[in-house]
């Protein structure tokens, strides 16, 4: 792979069993190019481990007064220098390549979970982390994959000179191949103190930047409740503490990298010495003691790479275990794609929320937490608790407890009540469009067929024109879709702001997150986006709650008018968005407890009446306890 190629077709299936397995399973993967990568670490590093080879000619040719044989030495030493020069010139080139196709390979793999888990990511592993495994760790597990090739190289060049040297002058030849791999191995018991060192460095280094990442983010808050300078003492004392893991770790190294100095430096010694003593008895020539002297000083240039493999093998590794951790996340594990893309009735076995195709559906939640989860779930999202069984047995509890007290289940596993009859079903159960569980679709499928809106929608930065260009079907146009969300205000910001003469709003550029627009303006763009891309399903939650009033009466007229004929459903507890929906469901304790148009339900339901007209704790816990809705027979049939 060459980085013209990039980017990959198909980065692969990774192992991420361990962060170890997964840096293994990179370099496997850059098998081509380590074995260019070895190649032309070898040409160079015996290059330089046969220079000294030339010096002995060329010394023991001016010993003998030889000018054929000084000659001859010289077109060697030349030969070894053209060798280095390619060898290094084109492994620098190869291994650069391995390091940058190899980030680039984790980034793609990061960006395809990304985009299957979407809002939840953040959810599951904290925002500080995402970034400091999609920045600083990728270039840690590049420079492993890297440096890989140069150690291999180095290792074999160091035998290669052990064995060329007992092969040459087996007096002294032998002291360097015993001394060689003494050197080689004389730092292992220090790594896993300084691998510890480093993990913990990272750890800290890792809190620090989520600390920061949060602290930006809620900046703006933070100014308003006067809280600025407490986050700044918080990470102030964070990067302290990065720092005094930094110095431990760099003390470890500095330890490392000294012995590394000293020990060759202490065989060179005894090199000189013993040889010396061989030279006076005549047992070795001048010019082989040069060429044994010189070969083992060059030597310390392959070692370094011993503690540069160590060192990457060190840095990189919690950051693979970092990466690992994200990729492990996993959207669904029954997916099969092989129902195409499907259509009709949302459905929610769980809750028990039906949304009819082609109707507005408006869903009144008085837990918010609650309400994000059904949300989730809607698209297709379980929460990770109810991935696990034990979680899905517990919501089954939950469920059956609120399905009324003196209900017992029958044989069917169905609560059975004096005047209804209702499926309790695990909370893993995914929800059905047509009859068809999300979580069987493909992923694109599934995608095309819901889309959510989360309550903190995020903007990226770009162009108002980038921003909107989203995979849609044509049909509701970017003009259309920002009149239906109210969005002239914004255009009118954005035009002044425009640095262009025309003053054109879809040119001007959005900063990052959409932080120079207020929360109102970032929310209605975000709808406006979620509009044209058109799905057969669309689920907002709280798409309003950060306008006043009379624009949000606008947004859902707006809203209404554009979406007619397709299914949408707004988690909300507005009675402006509320008497605009052709039906309203009250969810409460994970169960639909109640259903019908927002007028009627104010006049017959006092939780509703509580939950949307905004009453206290005490008002609402006076409320009489709503009774589960009876879910509807086709949709029984279905689950």
């Amino acid at each position: 792979m060459q980085i013209r190629d990039l980017p990959y077709a198909d980065p692969g299936d990774p192992d991420i069993r361990s962060g170890t397995r997964f840096l293994l399973w990179l370099g496997r993967n850059q098998m081509g190019g380590q074995v260019k990568s070895l190649c032309w670490g070898l040409l160079n590093q015996l290059g330089i481990a046969g220079l000294p080879v030339g010096v002995g000619l060329a010394v023991q040719a001016v010993v003998e007064r030889s000018a054929e044989r000084l000659a001859w030495a010289g077109l060697v030493i030349a030969l070894l220098g053209a060798a280095i020069a390619v060898g290094d010139t084109m492994l620098h080139r190869t291994a650069v390549t391995n390091w940058i196709t190899a980030a680039a390979r984790v980034q793609q793999l990061l960006a395809r979970k990304t985009a299957e888990l979407g809002s939840l990511l953040t959810r599951r592993v904290a925002a500080g982390e995402v970034v400091a495994v999609s920045t600083g760790d990728v270039e840690k597990i590049g420079w492993f994959v890297e440096a890989l090739s140069r150690f291999a190289a180095a290792a074999v060049t160091l035998v290669a000179v052990c064995v060329g040297l007992v092969l040459y002058q087996p007096a002294l030849g032998g002291v360097v191949a015993v001394g060689i791999p003494v050197l080689a191995l004389a730092v292992l018991p220090l790594l896993p103190r300084a691998t510890r060192r480093a993990d913990i460095q990272r750890e800290k280094a890792g809190r620090a930047t989520e600390l920061a990442s949060d602290t930006v983010a809620g900046l703006r808050v933070l100014r308003g409740i006067g809280g600025e300078d407490l986050f700044l003492d918080r990470y102030r004392e964070a990067s302290q503490e990065v720092r005094r893991a930094a110095v431990r770790s760099a003390r470890m190294w500095a330890l490392i990298s000294g012995i590394q100095v000293l020990l060759p430096g202490l065989l060179l010694i005894g090199v000189v010495l013993y040889g010396t003593g061989l030279a006076l008895d005549g047992r070795i020539t001048v010019g082989e003691l040069v060429t044994v002297y010189s070969t083992v000083m060059l030597t310390h240039y392959p070692l370094r790479h011993f503690e540069e493999i160590a060192m990457a093998f060190s840095f990189s590794r919690p950051s693979a275990r970092r990466a690992a951790r994200v990729l492990s996340l996993t959207r669904t594990t029954t997916t099969t794609g092989t129902h195409g893309r499907p259509s009709g009735d949302l459905y929610d076995p769980v809750t028990g929320l039906l949304a009819p195709t082609g109707l507005f559906t408006a869903v009144v939640c008085g837990d918010p937490d609650a309400a994000g989860r059904l949300a989730d779930r809607l698209g297709g999202h379980p929460a990770p608790e109810a991935a696990d069984p034990a979680a899905g047995s517990a919501a089954t509890a939950g469920a059956a407890g609120a399905a009324g007290a003196g209900d017992e289940p029958d044989a069917a596993g169905r609560t059975v009540g004096s005047d209804r009859v209702r499926d309790v079903p695990d909370a893993h159960v995914s929800v059905l469009l047509g009859g068809v569980p999300l979580d069987e679709l493909a992923l694109d499928d599934a995608r095309t067929a819901v889309l959510v809106q989360d309550k903190d929608p995020i903007l990226l930065s770009g162009t108002l024109r980038e921003l909107l260009d989203v995979p849609s079907n044509g049909t509701v146009t970017a003009g259309e879709a920002l009149a239906a969300a109210q969005c002239g205000d914004v255009l009118d910001a954005l035009a002044q702001a425009s640095a262009d003469a025309d003053g054109d709003p879809m040119d001007t550029r959005i900063t990052e997150r959409g932080r120079s627009l207020s929360g109102g303006q970032r929310q209605r763009l975000a709808l406006a986006r979620s509009l044209v891309t058109d799905p057969e399903v669309l689920v907002l939650d709280e798409p309003t709650s950060a306008v006043d009033s009379h624009t949000e009466a606008r947004v859902a007229a707006g809203v209404r008018r554009l979406r007619t004929g397709r299914t949408t459903v707004v988690l909300a507890s507005s009675p402006l968005l509320l008497d605009l929906a052709d039906r309203v469901v009250l969810v409460h304790g994970d169960a639909v407890v109640a259903v019908g148009t927002h007028r009627d339900l104010l006049r017959a339901e006092p939780l509703y009446r509580a939950v949307v007209t905004r009453d206290t704790d005490e008002e609402l816990a006076a409320a009489p306890a709503a009774r589960p809705a009876e879910v509807p027979a086709e949709m029984e049939e279905s689950a």
